[in-house]
């Protein structure tokens, strides 16, 4: 907990050092890097929901602010090597200081949303750049892309408190420090989220056993943002190496599920992925919170998936396991993951995707 008041000491000393800003730089200026699902038809306001939506640049400037939308909640900051930091921007903030008094020459910048955004309404709006500042390039495409599709868990629900008993907020959602964020950065990968809360492949969490009839994880595959059926995404904006599905715990949830509906959904979520997708190595997981009964169901319902795909002749779905919470590295809220859970489960699935990458 010390930890994450120290993010909140920083980001409050970084926001009310920041003075005037010189230049503007558009949300649509091709030097900015950007990552996740963004929805770009209003060249003035680019919107986005799913967590881990990133603007990256490179710039010279002795401070940098950032322009969103009012009320567009958190995000965590990276400067360079400094510890990243978490800021919120509130209901009558749209322009944010993220860095101030830098040093002369590059630096670079990256920001990315930590939080689900299907209630806020978060949009990049373009930087302020001081005393006449300029980006200096368009930061480096990484090699290696890896597209996350999950629940909660990737969101990273809870990892923000250490207080299994706190129920879930906005304020602890952090989807900076998930499995998925941190296995992309331990292999420096690009990487795109779609992820829900509460979601899954046939029947979202307490839904009916006979499954739910709209907004489960094949439903909104295809959408851009969460909320809207439109602009639908566009697959040939990013096509990842390596695809990880991680769903089954909420399908599972409260032991009210049906296995036949719910492998046939799992079956044709991952067909759709392949039709997408035809060369991407397609892994099948089980997270954290899957115990018991329901745990050995969705195991064995996604050996049998890849193990009809590889008597198919698809050899490219693979299946991986990681470890269960037992409460000896603690919980976030509502039981979910904790830090140190999601600490370990990124070292577990960062050494499984090495072995599988040529």
């Amino acid at each position: 907990m010390k930890r994450l008041l120290l993010f909140a000491a920083v980001a409050a000393l970084t926001l009310s050092a920041c003075h005037k800003n010189d230049t503007f730089i558009s949300p649509t200026d091709p030097k900015i890097a950007y990552s996740g699902r963004i929805d770009m038809t209003d060249t003035t306001s680019l919107a986005f929901t799913f967590p881990g939506v990133a603007a990256e640049i490179c710039f010279d400037a002795p401070a940098v602010t950032m322009a969103t939308t009012p009320g567009a909640g958190s995000f965590m900051v990276e400067i360079d090597d400094r510890a990243p930091f978490k800021i919120s921007v509130g209901e009558n903030d749209s322009i944010v200081c993220l860095a101030d008094s830098l040093t002369d020459g590059e630096h670079r910048l990256r920001v990315s949303y930590a939080m689900e955004g299907h209630d806020n309404h978060p949009a990049f709006r373009g930087f302020y750049l001081a005393d006449g500042g300029r980006l200096t390039r368009r930061p480096d495409e990484k090699k290696l892309k890896i597209e996350f599709i999950g629940n909660s868990i990737t969101c990273g629900y809870g990892l923000d408190t250490d207080d299994p008993e706190e129920h879930f907020t906005y304020d602890t959602e952090n989807h900076y420090y998930t499995y998925a964020a941190q296995t992309a950065r331990n292999l420096n990968a690009d990487y795109n989220v779609v992820a829900r809360s509460g979601i899954g492949v046939y029947r979202n969490y307490n839904g009916s056993r006979e499954g739910n009839d709209e907004m489960t994880m094949r439903d909104i595959y295809g959408r851009t943002l969460y909320d809207r059926p439109d602009p639908q995404w566009d697959f040939s904006r990013f096509t990842p190496d390596i695809v990880c599905l991680n769903l089954g715990t909420n399908d599972t949830s409260l032991d009210n599920y049906d296995t036949e509906l719910m492998t046939a959904a799992y079956r044709d979520m991952v067909s759709r992925i392949r039709k997408v997708y035809p060369d991407a190595r397609i892994v099948l997981l089980t997270g954290s919170m899957l115990q018991g009964k329901a745990l050995e169901d969705v195991k064995t319902m996604l050996d049998s998936i890849a193990g009809d795909a590889r008597a198919q002749g698809d050899s490219g779905i693979y299946r991986f396991d990681m470890t269960p919470q037992d409460g000896t590295l603690g919980y976030g809220a509502d039981w979910h993951p904790s830090r140190r859970q999601a600490d370990k489960m990124a070292a577990e699935l960062t050494g499984f995707l090495k072995s599988i990458i040529d």
